[in-house]
């Protein structure tokens, strides 16, 4: 195996960076919470992974694109205390697949959580964000601002252009490359208001992200059902994604350091998160793309750009500018972004091979798919509220399990 020097590493820590950059930033700016605070418990959560893993794993954590539809109603209804005590009981549900998984093995686990299941379930987180996207992108009421249309346009073509570039590593990174060119034609159509960048210091957190970081977390149970019960679909897409990294490595990581490990680690990154104010974490698809790419897989490599993305999110004015983006780059990037979700859904279903001619199969996904996207939220006692996504999920759950195989 070829040596990396020092300097090497540190370059290919940044490479890592710009590939998770954009995804990472992109779900706070649609959810409502702080930029700065993402980086931070990306950073951190990405050590504490590998702290978990007893650092074999070349895996870099980010913000979940699953939760961005609960932290935000959440966050609009209750607060980013809410948020929090959520983002800490969904990572409390990943430490308890762990252990489930340990006692129990992976796969009869993954028996409550089959694709019939999963699939639908990304396919409602998908649909159910998709007005947002239109609406960020200049779309109301049957009407569409003209400046917002064509920074949202421009994003839209430009992500399209880059993900067919052939094996470029321009594809790894379309997110962060379409969002500075929105901001560069957003601006040029005075859509950019950098005042707050003037009066923002060079080193420190926003007063904002300040705010974010010592506000203390609220268990209620509305914000707890929102959001914690989204771990359990992410832990399907856990599996799929150790498994990916342990292909392109070359290892059996189910094996060695074992999946309840990285899923002890991805629980245990969330729950600090949480306390933190930032969004749950996931593995990230990005920067195994990156390992496939480089084909280096030195697990320090992944720890300095978690370091890297520590040190960025203390830079003031950098995460003002961040601040400062605004909403219709953003909207043409999760047009395309809220709808990838959804086709990865169907893509489960798909690969899956399930027969729809058979009738368990049309019942469950039709409920879960009406359900999920039809319901907004149930109030069901006081305060507490569930969810359309919650309440579908949990039908198909009992539904796989008590339906008969054979009809």
């Amino acid at each position: 195996m070829t040596q990396i020097t020092t300097k090497g590493k540190m370059i290919l820590g940044l490479q890592h960076v710009l590939a998770m950059f954009g995804a990472t930033v992109l779900v706070p700016f649609l959810t409502g919470l702080n930029p700065s605070i993402a980086l931070l418990t990306a950073g951190v959560g990405t050590l504490l992974f590998h702290f978990c893993t007893k650092g074999i794993v070349p895996v870099f954590l980010g913000s979940s694109f699953a939760f961005i539809g609960a932290i935000s109603l959440v966050l609009k209804n209750d607060g980013v205390g809410a948020v929090k005590g959520g983002v800490i009981a969904a990572g409390l549900v990943y430490v308890i697949m762990s252990g489930l998984v340990k006692i129990y093995g992976v796969e009869k686990i993954k028996s409550y959580f089959p694709p019939v299941v999963v699939g639908p379930t990304i396919v409602v987180i998908g649909l159910r964000l998709s007005p947002t996207a239109l609406s960020m992108a200049g779309y109301s009421n049957g009407q569409f601002d003209t400046k917002s249309l064509i920074v949202s346009g421009i994003v839209v073509i430009s992500m399209i252009i880059i993900s067919i570039l052939g094996k470029s590593f321009f594809r790894l990174v379309p997110i962060l490359i379409s969002v500075i060119l929105g901001y560069i034609v957003a601006t040029f159509l005075g859509l950019v208001d950098f005042t707050p960048l003037k009066e923002a210091s060079w080193i420190g957190l926003s007063s904002d992200a300040m705010l974010s970081l010592f506000t203390v977390p609220e268990f209620t149970l509305t914000s707890i059902l929102a959001i914690a019960p989204i771990a359990l679909v992410v832990f399907i897409e856990h599996i799929g994604d150790i498994t990916t990294n342990g292909a392109v490595v070359g290892k059996d990581f189910f094996a060695n350091p074992g999946i309840s490990r990285t899923l002890l680690g991805d629980g245990v990154a969330t729950i600090v998160a949480g306390f933190l104010g930032g969004p749950a974490n996931t593995t990230y698809g990005e920067n195994t793309g990156v390992l496939a790419v480089t084909k280096v897989y030195d697990p320090a490599i992944l720890r300095i750009a978690a370091c890297y993305a520590i040190a960025l999110s203390f830079i003031g004015k950098f995460g003002v500018i961040l601040q400062t983006i605004p909403a219709p780059v953003m909207g043409g990037i999760s047009v395309i972004l809220f709808g990838m979700i959804a086709s990865v859904g169907m893509r489960t279903l798909i690969e899956a091979h399930l027969d729809f001619s058979h009738s368990r199969n049309l019942i469950i996904s039709s409920l879960i798919l009406v359900l999920g996207i039809g319901i907004d939220n149930i109030v069901v006692w006081r305060t507490v509220s569930l969810s359309g996504l919650a309440i579908a999920a949990f039908v198909g759950v009992v539904l796989n399990k008590i339906f008969p195989e054979n009809i």
